[in-house]
């Protein structure tokens, strides 16, 4: 069976440069969707954060203009609740051995920019699983998460890699830009990332080798859908 390690945030606030604390998690369609797909596909997920802190819902994320309608906001709110003792419980990500899992995905939502882009053990995670050929995907701003990724010798392992996330201009438009430390598309880009940025708030995917991103919430079932056809393509 085709198992998937799940890497979401622990954390329930961002910094801001003002030092105010701007409450967020993980974002409620970003976990939701790919975590359905994969499950209506048979796979076994591990659900794991820093410390195996249960992890905390943006609540914007759930609301109807955020999430497509009170319809939409509604099912992704069902879902999550189904899976509800799996999201109390998570397994921490110290305790993970990435030779078990097929696939390491991570969810978004502003909680990874701050503490998955310092966090060491999920970037060990990350390096083992590109560098073993595994798939890894990422959505919108958890490719922050791969700014923690370093090899024995220091470099960064997504060097020249093409890959999407959540943009600088996405950021601006939601209007949280200009008090942001650092936004993901330019920090990744600095680190020389090979960065694609597509329409605003539009779906849009990335695939380099094993490296699968998604732009933002409105791609999430893209990016899972194209991680199940690698997968289904290979048996």
């Amino acid at each position: 069976m085709t198992s998937v390690l799940f890497v979401v945030t622990a954390a329930d606030h961002w910094t801001l440069n003002d030092g105010t604390l701007h409450p967020t998690g993980y974002w409620a369609e970003e976990l939701a969707e790919p975590h359905r797909l994969f499950t209506e596909a048979g796979w076994q997920i591990t659900l794991a954060t820093p410390n195996g802190v249960a992890p905390t819902l943006d609540a914007s994320s759930i609301a109807p203009q955020a999430a497509g309608g009170e319809d939409r906001a509604a099912a992704i709110a069902a879902y999550l609740d189904s899976i509800r003792s799996v999201l109390d419980a998570p397994h921490s990500i110290a305790d993970i051995d990435v030779s078990e899992y097929d696939i390491v995905f991570y969810p978004g939502g502003h909680g990874p920019m701050e503490d998955l882009a310092v966090d060491a053990v999920s970037g060990r995670i990350l390096t083992e699983a590109l560098d073993s050929g595994r798939i890894v995907g990422v959505l919108c701003h958890a490719p922050a998460a791969l700014l923690a990724a370093k090899r024995a010798d220091g470099s960064w392992p997504f060097t020249g890699y093409r890959m999407t996330g959540f943009t600088d201009e996405e950021e601006t438009v939601g209007g949280l830009a200009p008090k942001a430390p650092w936004l993901v598309q330019s920090r990744l880009e600095e680190l020389g990332a090979d960065f694609v940025a597509g329409a605003p708030w539009a779906e849009h995917m990335e695939i380099d080798r094993n490296l699968y991103t998604g732009q933002n919430p409105a791609s999430s079932g893209v990016l899972a859908g194209a991680i199940i056809a690698a997968i289904t393509a290979k048996v």
